[in-house]
């Protein structure tokens, strides 16, 4: 009975250890079902707006307005943090207009998603935020974006509008908006981002040039059309979105357009330093040494103090004179290449005769000896024979 009782309280220990595991092993498969459920769920709430995950955006409060549009201007609020938490940008009623790249670009693609009223939470990989260089914060250094970082954005799509048409804009509007663009290339150019820049002083333009859009006119509020003094101010900031222009262009190697920016200044403005260094500094891209030369001479003579037109001048000077070198040495080995040839032609005949004769003469040896041998073969024949 002993024998049984415990082997029947053995019997009764196993099962309740494998039952006590069947529950361990019931209880861990459905925390991994409710994990994997919930990285399910987690990752269906946002919406993958590239399909490669680089930008992702899950709506935290919808909206009930409708969806800016390219150049709309829209109203928003934004704060941006890293993984860590750190808060890199904060901003508080900020214009921006949709497709001019004045945040960055994720943001700038994700808000054309949502609605007025909308909030959001935008993650932006580092390849659509602020890259492989981070951005710098001088003023706040704890708010400095570090390199290849993703950054979180919450935003709030306060409101948007379309754009009004140019004419209908005051000369101070337009001033203000062309110089905002052109910062923001300024930006971009700082950043060595020359697309983007280009982009941004291109879109300075269209609003700092009063031949677009009737600036001179009185516009339908009433406004008084620019003064002269106020048309000038226009001018000189056009000729610097222009020169910027050219210095983007020159810097993708787009030269023929980087010239024609440039020439927009010199036209405007002929004795220009910076305009005729850069176009010096574009002739000698496209590999014409002594024009570049003549127009940094001329920004030389205008700007004496320029350490960097003086210095380029330096060396350009010394690349013409290496260039004239170069070409006088290959011009006397073609000439000694020449002469040669022609020395080889006035021998080439007398070498010819000679060989000739001697080729007669062997001719004439070789010709005598097989008669010879004929001769004696034709005899023996004939006493043999007969």
């Amino acid at each position: 009975m002993d024998a049984e009782k415990s082997s029947s309280s053995s019997f009764e220990d196993l099962s309740n250890i494998n039952e006590q595991e069947r529950a361990e092993m019931n209880s861990s498969t459905g925390q991994q079902q409710q994990q994997e459920a919930g990285t399910k769920n987690q990752k269906e709430e946002y919406m993958d707006i590239l399909g490669n995950g680089t930008l992702l955006k899950k709506v935290l409060k919808e909206g009930q307005g409708e969806r800016p549009e390219s150049r709309d201007i829209a109203i928003v609020n934004f704060t941006g943090r890293l993984d860590d938490g750190t808060v890199v940008e904060e901003e508080q009623n900020c214009v921006v207009q949709i497709d001019d790249v004045e945040v960055v670009q994720g943001l700038d693609m994700a808000l054309k998603l949502m609605n007025v009223g909308e909030q959001a939470e935008v993650i932006v990989s580092s390849r659509f935020a602020y890259g492989e260089q981070g951005l710098k914060n001088e003023d706040h250094p704890e708010r400095t974006v570090p390199p290849n970082e993703k950054i979180t954005y919450t935003v709030e799509l306060v409101s948007t509008k379309e754009e009004t048409d140019l004419e209908s804009k005051t000369y101070k509007a337009r001033k203000e908006i062309g110089n905002k663009k052109r910062l923001r290339g300024n930006f971009w150019m700082k950043r060595q981002e020359y697309n983007l820049a280009i982009q941004s002083y291109r879109r300075a333009l269209e609003y700092l040039d009063e031949s677009e859009g009737g600036i001179t006119n009185p516009t339908e509020s009433g406004n008084m059309e620019p003064t002269n003094a106020e048309l000038q101010e226009l001018l000189e900031d056009r000729m610097k979105v222009y020169n910027n222009l050219a210095l983007a262009q020159l810097k993708i190697a787009a030269y023929d357009a980087a010239l024609k920016s440039v020439d927009h200044v010199l036209q405007c403005q002929p004795n220009n330093a910076k305009a005729l260094f850069r176009k010096g500094k574009i002739l000698d891209a496209k590999g014409d040494t002594e024009g570049a030369i003549s127009f940094l001479q001329k920004a030389a003579t205008i700007d004496e103090d320029d350490k960097l037109i003086q210095s380029e001048l330096s060396k350009l000077i010394l690349k013409s004179k290496r260039e004239a070198r170069n070409e006088k040495d290959l011009y006397q080995k073609m000439l000694g290449q020449a002469q040669k040839l022609e020395q080889k032609s006035k021998t080439t005949p007398a070498t010819q005769n000679r060989e000739t004769s001697k080729f007669k003469l062997w001719g004439y040896l070789m010709g005598s000896i097989l008669i010879g041998v004929a001769g004696v073969a034709i005899y023996r024949y004939n006493n043999r024979y007969f």
